[in-house]
């Protein structure tokens, strides 16, 4: 596997790369960040081999209120269209979507808490769709969704959501759930939301996302393949 210049942008400081950060430093790639919510400059394209996106509280439509959306959306697609690997989550999801010119908006249904994902149909028409062999129960925190953009295979929906994650080629991919998150992350969107929460059907309370430790494992497994498979390109 070749050493990679792994850059990943963030938008707010309490979501960290999770897991990712261990199977990066246990695979000698190097990291950078551009701490987006710091008004850190974005990269140049040459800066980076791989561009991780990762999550936010933000929408890809506030560009209105967050003005470094309209440069972060340019230079995912520009990373995109260089054969650069991207992988987005979460909102980075919703940014990839937007770069490849596909619709985002708001679903109409919050989905939090730990809830199972299934292989969309199709989906081993996808590089990454053979890592996905079954139901499998990852952490969520969303209320916006996508279209599928123009040559993208779907990869994943939940009982919800119809669009939980897409590949393009063999060098982007966008989820829309979070099997990064470590304790620690679950435990910080827990105390940074956690008392604003309704739980409901598709809302768990912060004491059900914290009690999820058996989901951990198996979604990191998941994570760790898809990793994989970006860095061999």
């Amino acid at each position: 596997m070749p050493t990679l210049r792994i850059h990943w942008l963030q938008h707010v400081p309490f979501e960290g790369l999770g897991y990712i950060a261990p199977w990066a430093a246990h695979h000698g790639h190097a990291l950078s960040c551009t701490r987006l919510h710091a008004a850190d400059p974005l990269p140049a394209l040459d800066d980076f081999d791989w561009l991780i996106v990762m999550g936010g509280p933000m929408g890809v439509y506030e560009a209105d209120q967050h003005a470094f959306i309209t440069s972060e959306i340019a230079l995912i697609r520009a990373a995109i269209d260089a054969g650069k690997r991207v992988l987005g989550i979460c909102l980075g999801a919703q940014l990839m979507a937007a770069a490849l010119g596909a619709r985002v908006y708001p679903s109409g249904q919050k989905e939090i808490g730990w809830f199972a994902i299934e292989p969309a149909p199709g989906c081993t028409d996808s590089p990454f769709g053979a890592a996905l062999t079954g139901p499998l129960t990852v952490f969520h925190w969303h209320g916006d969704t996508f279209d599928l953009p123009a040559g993208a295979v779907r990869l994943a929906h939940s009982r919800i959501c119809t669009q939980q994650g897409f590949g393009v080629g063999s060098r982007a991919l966008a989820l829309q759930f979070h099997p990064e998150m470590d304790p620690p992350g679950v435990a910080a969107l827990a105390n940074e939301f956690g008392a604003r929460l309704r739980p409901g059907a598709s809302v768990h309370s912060a004491g059900q996302m914290l009690a999820g430790q058996a989901h951990f494992g198996p979604a990191r497994r998941l994570l760790d393949a898809w990793l994989d498979r970006l860095a061999a390109g």
